[in-house]
């Protein structure tokens, strides 16, 4: 069971409910990346939803430019295009679905490329995003106890493999994705109107501390609704709008590829 602190304002959901969500100008539409039900979980709400715009975190602007529309309408051609197969993303398979369920909204990627990931990692979030960063909140620093959990719970991603005194950096570079992806999807919403569907992590997803609350901080006009998938039942509310439960990925032991297990 993952633990979370109690929202009061979270409320479970099932599969049939993402046909019929409560009515938005943005969507984060969380994921486990290599859960192909929770793929599916995400075609079924952007079909229903019909979005004016498909924001991706696995996509960058570079490779967005590639896509043609015939790319759109073969996964093998999409590929090719985008260099998926190369990315480091589970399978295009996976994703597929995603992008039948809207074959004519416009692609937007808020991919961060590795060179900037590495610069927040050692220079902070605010230096690397650039002019904008004090509207999306990135010159102030995390509360302590946020940023002590934060920390945490980053040291125990990576297994331990990495001091604990590193994770400040880590904790940096994922406070750039968040407003990276924020700023990508304000971008898509300002120029197709609404809704706005934003396929990434449930980490980037959390109303508490993930992309919303950096949409929030830049744009507190626009609606926002989140949705996280989980595979087990959490103890807590999660920090998502709405939730669901899907059966589990077998993905063996995460920190076999860390050297060891903890």
């Amino acid at each position: 069971m993952t633990a979370f602190a109690a929202s009061a304002d979270a409320e479970q959901i099932t599969q049939t409910d993402l046909r019929h969500l409560p009515d938005a100008q943005v969507y984060v539409l969380g994921e486990f990346h290599d859960s192909a039900i929770q793929h599916q979980n995400q075609a079924t709400a952007v079909e229903a939803l019909a979005p004016k715009a498909l924001v991706f975190e696995m996509l960058s602007p570079e490779r967005i430019e590639k896509i043609t529309p015939a790319d759109r309408l073969d996964q093998t051609l999409f590929d090719t295009a985008t260099s998926w197969s190369s990315s480091g993303w589970p399978d295009l398979s996976l994703y597929w679905p995603i992008f039948e369920a809207a074959p004519t909204a416009p692609i937007y990627g808020a991919w961060v490329q590795r060179d900037a990931v590495r610069e927040a990692f050692s220079k902070g979030a605010a230096e690397v995003f650039g002019p904008e960063a004090m509207r999306y909140g990135l010159t102030s620093p995390l509360p302590e106890d946020e940023q002590s959990e934060r920390e945490q719970l980053q040291f125990e991603a990576h297994c331990g493999a990495m001091p604990l005194e590193m994770m400040g950096g880590m904790v940096a570079s994922q406070r750039l994705r968040d407003a990276q992806l924020a700023k990508v999807t304000l971008d898509a919403l300002q120029k197709h109107g609404a809704p706005v569907a934003v396929i990434t992590g449930n980490g980037h997803a959390r109303t508490d501390w993930g992309m919303p609350v950096y949409v929030k901080r830049a744009a507190p006009e626009v609606d926002v609704l989140s949705i996280g998938q989980l595979e087990s039942a959490p103890e807590g509310q999660p920090p998502y709008d709405l939730w669901l439960v899907t059966a589990p990925t077998d993905r063996g032991d995460p920190c076999e590829g860390f050297g060891q297990t903890q």
